[in-house]
C-alpha cells in the first residue's frame, strides 16, 4: 500500500464510482443515470475541477474494491427536474488503486496509479492492430449470443464502426459476470482483450446449449 505522503507524478487522488457489472475502458463512452444524494455530490464536486474525473471501479465482497478501475471525464451532463444527473464518461485511462482514502461528503476516494497504463491515454488505436482476429467469426457467435440474450442489436452500426472502437462497445455492453468484466478490463493488450472476450462469448453459449439439452 502506498501512503499519501508517496504520491508521484503517476498517482492523483480521484473519487471513485463502486458500480458492480460496469467497467469503463480507455475510449469508450459510459453513461450513467446518478441520483444518490452522495454520488450527486461527487458529480458536482468534480465538475468543480478542471480533469472532471471520476475513477470507475467495481466493489468486492464486504465493501472491498478491485484492485483496478478506469478513469472517465464527465463529457455530457444533464440535470433533470426530479434533481437526478445524466451523465457520459469517456474512458481516459485504467488505474491501480494503491491505496482508499477517508471519505469526502459520503463517497469514496483512492489514491490511483496510472504507471502501469501509459500506452491508455493513447486514444488513437488502428483497425490494423486487429487485422489479424477472427471477426468474421466472433459476429457469427454474437449473433446466437444476443439471441440467447434476448438482446437487439444494429448490425449496420457494427459493420460501420472500427474494430477497436467495437471491442471496447462490445466488452462494456455485454452483460457479463462481474469477474468476467473485471478480466476483459485488465487485460493486458487489445489481442488479450479479443481473445478473452472470444472465450466468454464462447462459453456463454456452450452453457446456453447445455441448458436447451438439459431441459429436452
Amino acid at each position: 500500500i502506498m501512503s499519501k505522503s508517496a504520491q508521484t507524478d503517476d498517482t492523483e487522488i480521484i473519487p471513485i464510482f463502486p458500480l458492480s457489472g460496469a467497467i469503463l475502458l480507455p475510449g469508450g463512452q459510459l453513461p450513467l443515470n446518478i441520483f444518490e444524494p452522495r454520488y450527486l455530490t461527487m458529480v458536482e464536486d468534480a465538475l468543480k475541477t478542471d480533469s472532471r474525473v471520476i475513477g470507475m471501479i467495481q466493489p468486492q465482497k464486504q465493501d472491498g474494491l478491485y484492485d483496478t478501475g478506469c478513469t472517465g471525464r464527465i463529457t455530457t451532463f444533464h440535470e433533470t427536474e426530479d434533481g437526478r444527473y445524466l451523465i457520459t464518461l469517456s474512458g481516459i485511462s485504467r488505474f491501480r488503486a494503491v491505496e482508499e482514502l477517508e471519505m469526502s461528503h459520503g463517497y469514496r476516494r483512492v489514491l490511483a496509479d496510472y504507471s502501469n497504463y501509459g500506452a491508455d491515454k493513447n486514444s488513437v488505436k488502428e483497425d490494423a492492430e486487429m487485422v489479424d482476429h477472427d471477426w468474421e467469426s466472433l459476429c457469427s457467435q454474437l449473433r446466437n449470443y444476443f439471441i440467447s440474450q434476448d438482446m437487439q442489436c444494429d448490425w449496420d452500426m457494427v459493420e460501420n464502426t472500427s474494430r477497436p472502437e467495437l471491442l471496447t462497445l462490445l466488452c462494456m455492453v455485454c452483460p457479463f459476470a462481474p469477474s468476467e468484466k473485471q478480466a476483459l478490463l485488465e487485460a493486458a493488450t487489445e489481442a488479450d482483450r479479443f481473445e478473452m472476450f472470444r472465450k466468454i462469448i464462447d462459453m456463454a453459449l456452450q452453457s446456453e446449449s447445455y441448458h436447451c439439452k438439459g431441459m429436452q
